[in-house]
This record gives structure tokens, sequence and C-alpha cells, in this order.
């Protein structure tokens, strides 16, 4: 109890909170999270699962879920999808819950060359337990934020809207060519309001925009066996940039028969984050991954890291022709 309360004064003392919205290790296995763009990338219903839980070790920390499903729609040359998110911290003491619809057009020089355009559309509400916060005048230097019958102690300060809702959108585009992909997506082009205590002058209650380019190949290292599976590895680098929030993610990822695996190292340009360690399993239709988030900055392995778990449901490897025809550095988004 000491250590929680600990920790929520702490929190409470600042007069100022600064966050960015959530990134997930395995942005790969998160396709239309990372760029809209990426939205239907097989002509077959693809349904995608995402878990992350961040701090693990620290009380009521950061867990972040994610559903989606795409489909490509050849005689439309389109991409559709939907995805649905809730980023819960404080188990539950402040949620963020989010349903998107997506779209992505392509552009087709030849098999191997061609560029998409993607968008993407959110329904965003936020809440807030004002009823679980504790402020300074409700502590008593003997019995804490209760009083001696164990009754909470009453508040003089006002609480603010017990949730909030807006509308958000972002846009992304991708070329691909036969040696490398290279993708730029934004978010948050309406620039929301998120305040729950009311508007701010300076603009400290709007959700910053965010820039995200990112770009890799693929290395064919055996043909397909008998079963369709090919070897090869796929390095690749993600950029991230949302106000003074930089990140940068450089590793590589790597497929051996029904086997997964991937290391990369996260930087945030002020010091060095986490590696992150990936392995997982493909066979047929079903794609499950898991990592880990290392932590090499201040936090170290108090923090317990992040454990990250991805499954994906891809309908299009039912049939070999799909596996043939999406022959192309994109493999690891699908």
């Amino acid at each position: 109890m000491r250590a929680t309360l600990l920790l929520v004064l702490s929190l409470l003392y600042c007069t100022l909170l600064k966050a960015q919205d959530p990134v997930f290790s395995q942005f790969y296995a998160a396709p239309m999270q990372l760029n809209p763009a990426l939205t239907g990338l097989v002509a077959a219903p693809v349904i995608g699962i995402n878990y992350r839980n961040q701090w693990p070790s620290l009380p009521n920390a950061y867990a972040s879920y994610a559903l989606s499903f795409s489909q490509y729609i050849p005689k439309i040359n389109s991409g559709l999808g939907a995805l649905v998110t809730a980023d819960v911290s404080g188990g539950g003491l402040y949620a963020t819950y989010k349903l998107g619809v997506f779209y992505a057009y392509d552009i087709r020089f030849s098999k191997d060359f061609y560029i998409r355009a993607g968008f993407d559309a959110y329904f965003v509400n936020a809440r807030l337990a004002w009823n679980r916060l504790i402020f300074f005048d409700q502590l008593d230097l003997q019995t804490g934020a209760v009083d001696q019958n164990g009754v909470a102690n009453p508040s003089n300060e006002l609480f603010g809207k017990q949730s909030l809702s807006y509308f958000d959108m972002g846009a992304g585009f991708l070329f691909h060519c036969p040696y490398f992909y290279a993708g730029v997506s934004t978010k948050h082009l309406t620039v929301p309001k998120a305040s729950l205590v009311g508007s701010y002058q300076d603009g400290t209650d709007e959700i910053p925009f965010r820039l995200s380019i990112h770009l890799g190949s693929e290395f064919i290292i055996s043909k397909r066996n008998k079963r369709g599976v090919k070897t090869f590895l796929s390095p690749n680098i993600l950029f991230v940039k949302q106000r003074q929030f930089h990140q940068l993610n450089i590793g590589t990822n790597i497929r051996y028969g029904l086997f997964l695996g991937g290391i990369y190292f996260r930087h945030t340009f002020s010091n060095a984050d986490a590696v992150i360690m990936m392995i997982g399993v493909r066979k047929g239709v079903f794609k499950i991954g898991y990592s880990y988030d290392l932590s090499v900055a201040g936090l170290g392995l108090s923090s317990g890291g992040a454990h990250e778990v991805s499954i994906s449901l891809n309908f299009g490897h039912k049939k070999q022709n799909h596996q043939n025809r999406y022959n192309d550095c994109l493999e690891i988004f699908r």
C-alpha cells in the first residue's frame, strides 16, 4: 500500500503529464497501426490480435490490446480494414478505447513495383476514474486517505469529466520495388483535444502530430521447400517522432521452416531503451509471436521490461497460389 500510495502521489505532484501513443515492439505484427497503407495485403480475410504488458513489475502499469481485420479486394485494387484498441493504465484508472476503419488503394506499375496510399479514421473514447484518485487534502498523517472508520476522506478538488470522445484521422504511403519497401505515415491529422479538465491556451491539451518512417528488405536464404515455405532474413528500420519524443528501432526478422525469430534494438535518442527479442511459429493460416523488451535504460530489470504477444489468422495461406503470388519483402507483415 505504501508503494502504491507513493506512486500515486508522485504522479499527482506533476503539474503537467506528457505521453505518446503506444507503439508495439512487434510493429510488423500490427501493420495497420504502423501505416494505413499496409491495410489489406492479402486477398483473403486476415485477423490479428495484439497484447502488450509494459513494466509488469510495477503495480498496475500499462497494458495495450488490439483486434484487427483486413482484406484486399482485387476488383477495386483496394484494401479494407477495421481495428479496435484499448490502452489501459493504473489497473483501469485511465483508459483509452479506439474504433478505427481503414482504406488503402493500390497503384501498380508492375507485379513488383507499386505504390499504396492509405487512410484511417478513428472514434476515440478516453475515461478517467476520478473516484479512485487520492488528492493531498485527503491525506491524514495518522490514517492516510481514510478516517478512523475506514471511510475515504473528502476532497475539495473539482473533478473533471469522466470521459471524453473525439474523432481522429491519419494517412500513409507505401512504396514497393523488387529490392525494398519504404513507408511513411502520419497520425492525429485533426490534432484532437484530449483534456478531461478543460482546454489550455498553450495547446498542451492537444494530441501532437505523429510521424513514422519505416523501410526494410528481404533476403532469401533458401528457396521454398515442399511445403512452400522459404527461409529468409528481413532487416527493418522504424523511426517515430511525436513532438519531442523520438524512437528508432533497428533489427531483423528471420524465418526458418515453421519457426520465426527477430532481434531489434530500440533507442530514444536521449538514451538506449531496450533490446527486443522475438520468437514465434507459423503453420498454415496460424501465426503466433512472443517478444520481450529487455530494458537497458534507467529502470533496468526492476521494471520487468515488456511482454508482447501477437496472433494472426491469415486465411490466404489456405491456398498455395496466394503464397506464390505474394513473393515480396512485405512477407513479415502478412
